[in-house]
């Protein structure tokens, strides 16, 4: 009796765990995540006017520094520092007294040899004279004709000597080279300056200036053919920008420089700039900005659209299926909340830009539009 109902018990058992195991090996059916709520937007063609942008550096076109060509004591300055001055204009003078002294003793010196000269040529006058007799020996006639010779080389010394000294002296007053600024003194009246080592002062013109910048040699066609053209054809190409300021008169290009840099594949080019106001002081930097070709119409979608994987941009696409698909893209300039894309779209596909982070390949979503921003300008 009691082998039987063990035997019963068992048999339940053994069913229970049969269905036990045979409900755990039941495949489930995975449940598909709900459509991703995003909202899409077509890309816009259109005229993207931006600029690009280089640092630069201000420049005067000619600067030179003035430096003594005598030495001496400084006796006058006759300017005050920062003044605009003219060409010609006298800056330093230095004192004078010695080198007017030699000039004097230089100009004696002269009057002597050209004495001497007059007597050797009358003396070989007379020893011709006497010579077409032969009433001398010829070795005196020749004596007489070097010593006119040497006479003559000595008058000619002297009068070198007289120019050296009067460059002398007129070195001794500084005059400024061209019209420009002038910054402040490095000596005062009493200072001691050395011919060619001294620094007195520097002179910068200042009408118009250099705005100097490095661009890439993939850039010098695009900037030989802004050279070639009539300068009123670039005068809203090229502006200057101090920060959020932008500097009120447009420049023009001037030149590229002979080279490009081998090892930063570059090349500097050079705008003038007007400087009537004095608003542009030498050594400021600034941001040259280029217009670019507005004829050229650009793709356009928003930037918040765009996400960034190991430096590689992407935009996700909806589809007819209401899935999405990933698209690399190829970035251009930003301007404003939208940027340009160079390669990956066309005109007429939209992207999503909303719920883009929720997003991944192929996913499922519930779209809702909106309309495209309108194209800044930067």
């Amino acid at each position: 009796m009691h082998l039987k109902k063990i035997i019963t018990y068992t048999g339940f058992a053994a069913f229970f765990l049969m269905a036990a195991c045979s409900n755990n090996n039941t495949p489930v059916t995975p449940v598909a995540p709900p459509p991703v709520k995003v909202t899409v937007q077509p890309v816009v063609l259109a005229d993207a006017v931006y600029y690009d942008e280089y640092p630069a550096t201000v420049s005067p076109l000619n600067q030179v520094d003035l430096r003594p060509q005598v030495s001496g004591f400084i006796t006058g300055v006759h300017f005050k520092d920062g003044d605009r001055i003219k060409k010609g204009q006298l800056l330093y003078s230095i004192d004078a007294q010695l080198y007017a002294a030699n000039y004097q003793q230089a100009v004696a010196g002269l009057k002597v040899q050209e004495a001497n000269l007059n007597k050797a040529q009358k003396d070989a006058n007379r020893f011709h004279e006497l010579d077409k007799n032969d009433a001398v020996a010829k070795q005196l006639v020749d004596n007489a004709d070097a010593a006119l010779e040497v006479a003559r080389k000595q008058a000619d010394a002297s009068r070198a000597n007289i120019q050296a000294v009067q460059t002398n002296v007129k070195y001794t007053k500084v005059y400024a080279p061209f019209d420009g600024v002038i910054g402040i003194s490095a000596v005062k009246t009493g200072a001691a300056v050395t011919a060619g080592q001294t620094l007195l002062n520097s002179v910068s013109s200042d009408k118009e200036l250099a705005v100097d910048f490095n661009i890439d040699q993939k850039e010098i066609y695009r900037f030989t053919k802004f050279m070639n053209e009539k300068p009123a054809a670039t005068d809203s190409i090229f502006t200057l920008a101090f920060g959020n300021d932008i500097y009120p008169y447009p420049g023009n290009i001037s030149l590229l420089d002979r080279a490009v840099n081998p090892q930063t594949g570059t090349i500097k080019a050079r705008l003038i700039f007007p400087n009537n106001e004095n608003l542009l002081i030498a050594g400021m930097n600034g941001t040259v900005r280029v217009k670019n070709n507005g004829a050229v119409q650009s793709i356009l979608i928003p930037y918040k659209a765009v996400t960034e994987q190991l430096g590689e941009f992407f935009v996700y696409v909806p589809n007819d299926s209401n899935k999405v698909s990933q698209r690399k893209l190829v970035l251009g300039k930003q301007i404003g909340i939208n940027v340009i894309v160079k390669e990956g779209l066309k005109n007429g596909e939209k992207v999503v830009v909303e719920g883009v982070q929720n997003l991944r390949e192929g996913a499922m979503i519930n779209t809702t539009a909106t309309p495209p921003e309108k194209p800044g300008k930067n």
